[in-house]
């Protein structure tokens, strides 16, 4: 007896457990269904010419991404008008755009990057103070699909200048600057970085000046994605003192923008990356002016926001990504998960012991009706002996039972108990 008693009844447990078992496994499918999908270990994005910032910048991105394990892709372009295309049609995942050339296409913006000064050279002959002056003159302002030419034709078009009432050509920033120098255009528009060879170039043309925008505010106004900056005197060229003289001009800032259902965990590695390239000091912008929540060529996603507001999240802070995006995961299904097995495990127990108990229960009803036979009427020798042998076979069921350790007292009892009604039934 106290070996068959030190085993399990497992069958009792698989009968009482399996529903609750099943229950749990539905319950992790349904949280399963919750779960973001993992983060692809291969994107794309695409940029601008491969002489350009955007295309310079995405290497630096490709390089901070593949220390965790992601592979950028780096696409050129013709410029944001192509890069809004390709994420329209999901042709690519990412792309850097100019503030202000985004429309209202489901996009989202993870937030600018730095400002884009638009710089407005004119030969020193042409006599010009604002963007009205512009009026029949030649002006080089960008190729067709650039942020250069949807800035400035915006700009433009605010002055009432257009074709035909200005020549506009759509060169590039090498090919306008020459074209500058070479006296074969009036004026050059161009949405380029500090550090852009044609800026330089131009910036040190003693034939060429740098128009200051006097009504820059009334831009920015107009134009909210707009920010009015100032080129400080001598910043180019202490030496040579280039500029001569404070410069205001217009800037839209770079933005980084993904497709509305991007994965929220690349977006915070996207960010962190952003904020290690981008948050130094610019000759525009103060250490940690950028990334930023503002200047937004489309709305930030929620993702983002976040991060710009609080920094990354608790997990992503301490580990490194993958095992920080693995537990992330795990805890959305989880949560659920704990909320359905924490009253299970209370519930089943009580249910198991109920289980076992109603086995001797049911062996204590069938003994105490041969006991009340005993205290009846007197017995015949032939119900003698139907008695006995239901007490044996109530003995032989006992005896084959298994049950848990913390059980076999109660079964030891109901033998007792038996071998008690026998001796009171051959008593009498």
């Amino acid at each position: 007896m106290s070996k068959s008693a030190s085993k399990k009844s497992y069958k009792d447990l698989l009968i009482t457990f399996a529903p609750a078992c099943v229950l749990a496994l539905v319950g992790f499918w349904v949280a399963y269904q919750f779960v973001s999908p993992p983060p692809p270990k291969k994107i794309t994005i695409t940029t601008g010419a491969e002489t350009g910032a955007y295309f310079k910048i995405a290497q630096q991105y490709r390089t901070e991404l593949a220390k965790e394990g992601i592979d950028l892709e780096v696409i050129s372009s013709s410029g944001s008008g192509e890069n809004i295309s390709r994420l329209i049609k999901k042709e690519s995942d990412l792309a850097f755009i100019q503030g202000g050339t985004g429309k209202d296409e489901a996009l989202s913006s993870l937030g600018s990057l730095y400002y884009e000064p638009l710089w407005i050279f004119i030969r020193k002959e042409v006599k010009a103070e604002k963007l009205t002056d512009l009026s029949g003159l030649r002006i080089a302002n960008g190729p067709e699909g650039s942020g250069t030419r949807i800035l400035t034709t915006q700009l433009l078009e605010r002055n009432q200048i257009s074709n035909p009432s200005a020549q506009l050509l759509p060169f590039s920033a090498v090919d306008a600057a020459k074209a500058l120098i070479n006296s074969e255009i009036d004026v050059v528009m161009m949405v380029a970085s500090s550090d852009s060879d044609s800026v330089k170039k131009l910036l040190k043309n003693e034939q060429i000046k740098l128009l200051n925008l006097i009504r820059a505010d009334a831009y920015t106004r107009l134009l909210p994605y707009l920010s009015n900056i100032t080129l400080a005197e001598g910043i180019i060229d202490l030496k040579n003192n280039i500029p001569s003289q404070p410069v205001s001009l217009l800037a839209p800032s770079a933005n980084l923008i993904v497709q509305e259902d991007f994965n929220p965990a690349l977006t915070i590695l996207l960010l962190r990356a952003a904020k290690k390239i981008h948050s130094d000091t610019s000759i525009f912008a103060a250490s940690g002016k950028f990334p930023s929540s503002q200047f937004t060529a489309y709305p930030i996603s929620e993702v983002a926001e976040r991060f710009h507001s609080v920094g990354p999240p608790f997990l992503m802070r301490f580990l490194p990504f993958w095992p920080a995006v693995f537990i992330d995961r795990m805890i959305v299904m989880l949560v659920p998960l704990l909320a359905l097995l924490l009253p299970l495990g209370k519930i089943m127990p009580p249910l198991y012991r109920w289980r076992i108990r109603s086995k001797i229960y049911r062996w204590y009803k069938e003994l105490q009706e041969v006991d009340d036979e005993v205290h009846g009427e007197l017995i015949s020798t032939v119900q003698l002996e139907k008695l006995n042998d239901e007490l044996t076979k109530i003995e032989n069921e006992v005896n084959k039972v298994k049950t848990p350790l913390s059980y076999a007292d109660q079964v030891y009892n109901l033998l007792l108990h038996i071998d008690l009604v026998r001796k009171k039934l051959n008593a009498g």
